[in-house]
């Protein structure tokens, strides 16, 4: 399956793009079921199956679900959260094609089953989970048994990956065509469980006509611009990147330095004060280390025009030094990736910095990289992650990496790329410093904003799995070298 993720609209649109072209909807929604119990036999023996189903159409690929699995011989019992007679079209069809027996909520019983199917709401939910169907839901989750949901687990938006009144976890979710946000949002992605998409039968060249806009992390996404280092490559080829380092936490700066080289950036120097050049030294040999006294010499440094991009923030302090630095840096039109300290540093006067990044012109090649806290300092917005980070890289005029498990990545046209492959592991000091590293070391090399960031976020998730569950932020970057070859993937 292709890296788009489509909204609950815009996946009704398909469907509806879908039987227009000639697909029946009875034939979508038999190869919906029929795709969820291929699944299921493939991790499971046959056992006794409840399959709770809703009045729409996912629980009408429930039936379908009963219907196959009692086909196989599986002992089968369905359960409905309303009168099988209230279900509407294709939904109405497939309950009346159910030969069994139908039992109510109501008198909902889960003893004896062996494995539980959550058909009762898909992903387009329009009101909150709660009274009976919440009740049975929380019984099925305190029953231990592994549970099955059908397009996501019922209770969980798939716009956002917010529950919506309830939502009990799944082991295993099967959806159709194209994943949502919903399946990769927090806390969606950890209500999934594991998350396969099948095919039922819709062309994928209907994308082209629902323009989807966001898509999951992934070399796919990226890979065609990944630089790729030729025989006749030399380092300056290869990009010179400055780090604007601080007299506090070295360590960030030299770990942000270290990434960027280990991504291919040919040269990366490290401006420094006075007081702490020699500290950066005795560091990592291959980096070249600059004086900085004072936030005015940056002018000079930057008039070396082999020096095409800048780092600032990990390890700057928050001080009028940074934000200075940081003034400077944009009027030089550099590409510039922005993180920590060079964020919270415009936290009482955000539209200063945004100012100086409609003026530098260099947009797509701006990058700002804050985890939620720093994007609260800078960004007045309330709403899910999505919306969050599309809305603040249409205020600022950059792009935006909002951090987390979930990474969004957004540039101000609203498109957005989002990254689930980061493990908790990678919610250790210094590891924010590597990603910010990996970035500018791309951007460095050539890279467009928003595909070095998404390459970089996905290094930087992959690195950690790489490292395993107890990396620290010193181990990543020596396993970014291990990635190569990310253009055949």
């Amino acid at each position: 399956m292709g890296p788009e993720l489509l909204t609950v609209e815009e996946m009704a649109q398909a469907d509806a793009m879908a039987v227009e072209a000639g697909v029946p909807g009875l034939a979508l929604m038999e190869a919906a079921g029929e795709s969820v119990v291929r699944e299921i036999r493939k991790r499971w023996t046959r056992r006794s199956v409840l399959v709770l189903v809703g009045p729409g159409n996912n629980g009408g690929d429930g039936f379908v679900i009963a219907r196959h699995l009692k086909a196989f011989h599986w002992p089968v019992r369905v359960l409905s959260s309303t009168d099988a007679g209230h279900s509407k079209g294709d939904a109405k069809q497939n309950a009346e094609r159910w030969d069994g027996p139908i039992e109510p909520f109501a008198d909902a019983s889960l003893e004896g089953a062996d494995l539980i199917i959550d058909a009762v709401f898909g992903a387009g939910l329009t009101r909150d989970v709660s009274g009976l169907v919440a009740v049975v839901l929380k019984k099925a989750q305190t029953s231990g048994v592994p549970m099955v949901a059908v397009d996501i687990p019922s209770g969980v938006d798939g716009n956002t990956g917010e529950v919506r009144g309830h939502a009990s976890p799944a082991v295993l979710t099967v959806t159709f065509f194209r994943k949502k946000p919903g399946h990769l949002l927090l806390p969606g992605r950890d209500l999934c469980g594991e998350v396969v998409t099948r095919d039922i039968g819709i062309r994928p060249e209907l994308l082209s006509k629902i323009g989807p806009s966001i898509v999951e992390n992934g070399p796919r996404v990226w890979s065609e611009q990944l630089p790729k280092p030729g025989l006749a490559t030399h380092k300056y080829s290869r990009g010179h990147l400055l780090v604007v380092g601080g007299n506090e936490m070295v360590g960030a700066t030299r770990l942000a330095a270290g990434a960027a080289r280990r991504v291919g950036a040919g040269l990366v120097s490290i401006a420094a004060p006075p007081e702490t050049r020699d500290t950066y030294l005795l560091g990592d040999p291959g980096n070249l280390v600059l004086e900085l006294p004072e936030a005015e010499f940056l002018s000079q440094i930057l008039a070396d025009e082999h020096k095409n991009c800048v780092l600032i923030g990990p390890g700057g302090g928050v001080s009028h030094r940074t934000r200075d630095c940081v003034i400077r840096i944009l009027r030089s039109k550099r590409p510039v990736v922005l993180d920590a300290d060079a964020l919270t540093v415009f936290e009482n006067d955000p539209d200063t910095l945004f100012s100086h990044i409609a003026e530098s012109g260099i947009l797509n090649s701006c990058i700002l990289t804050p985890h939620e806290g720093e994007f609260e300092r800078l960004f007045d917005l309330r709403g899910n992650k999505l919306s969050k980070c599309r809305e603040a890289a249409k205020i600022s005029g950059a792009v935006v990496l909002l951090k987390g498990a979930d990474t969004v990545i957004a540039d101000g046209s609203g498109a957005a790329v989002i990254n689930s492959n980061a493990p908790g592991s990678l919610a250790t000091a210094g590891s924010g410093d590597v990603l910010s590293g990996i970035i500018a070391g791309l951007l460095a090399q050539g890279m467009p904003g928003v595909k070095a960031a998404a390459a970089g976020a996905w290094m930087h998730g992959e690195a950690g799995k790489v490292a395993g569950d107890h990396v620290i932020a010193e181990d990543l970057a020596d396993h970014l070298p291990s990635l190569g070859g990310l253009s055949q993937k």
